[in-house]
């Protein structure tokens, strides 16, 4: 069974003449449990699908269905419990001037969430913090550990599906692997499914199943982490890009 189906998405900014298109006639499946990847050059539209999802961009045209619910212009408080998303900069996502615990609870709070006290606990084991984080500031962490506390506020919901926007770019390459695998874990422990958007093909291929190559706001092709890694694709720019990032899908 499907967690995510999008049929004939088209995404666009500005009206009439200054109209301008950033996802054109995209449809894709993403099956419960599974780890889907969007990759592509910076502006090829990987992101702005993950904000339509989310109900971030409101010009959008097409059909958008998670775990059997139509999506509208507006989301359900209920798709909020099933879908979270964790953004690109841990720096930016976190307010400066709230505590961990008062981030998890407010999320708590907002959807009804039982005994937050134990649940903040056992979210901050999830994501290897532990309680003495809980009541620091985030000038009070290095950005792993903050992306770790946006991972953890993501997951407060008890949601099903996460949307992860490059959510290792802007760390250190030893922290990088740290949060990978992290979300590795999560996702066998939570029954998670993910879809991932990142430039860099290494990482996509650590934690997802198949890849959705784009160029300029479309699909060029969809292919398996495995064809990915023998370089069996079809297009021509799908066989450019993987041959340019050869080293790190190996």
């Amino acid at each position: 069974m499907s967690a995510l189906t999008v049929s004939d998405l088209n995404v666009w900014f500005g009206v009439g003449a200054e109209r301008a298109y950033a996802v054109r006639d995209v449809s894709f499946d993403v099956a419960k449990g599974e780890s889907f990847g969007l990759v592509g050059e910076s502006g090829s539209g990987k992101s702005t699908i993950l904000r339509a999802i989310a109900g971030l961009v409101p010009t959008w045209s097409g059909t958008m269905v998670v775990d059997g619910e139509p999506l509208g212009r507006r989301r359900s408080k209920a798709f909020y419990s099933k879908v979270q998303m964790v953004f690109q900069d841990p720096y930016a996502s976190l307010h400066p001037r709230q505590t961990v615990d008062r981030v998890l609870s407010e999320v708590m709070h907002l959807h009804g969430v039982k005994d937050i006290n134990t649940r903040i606990a056992r979210l901050l084991d999830d994501v290897g913090l532990g309680s003495g984080f809980r009541f620091r500031y985030p000038h009070q962490l290095s950005g792993g550990q903050r992306q770790r506390v946006a991972i953890a506020r993501a997951l407060a919901s008890g949601p099903s599906i996460l949307l992860l926007d490059e959510p290792t770019s802007a760390l250190d390459v030893s922290v990088q692997a740290e949060i990978l695998n992290l979300l590795v874990d999560l996702r066998s422990e939570h029954d998670l499914t993910y879809i991932m958007v990142s430039h860099d093909l290494g990482v996509v291929g650590h934690l997802c199943e198949r890849i959705a190559v784009m160029q300029q706001g479309a699909f060029e092709e969809v292919l398996s982490v495995a064809d990915m890694r023998r370089l069996e694709a079809k297009s021509p720019y799908t066989r450019h890009l993987l041959e340019s990032s050869i080293k790190s899908i190996r």
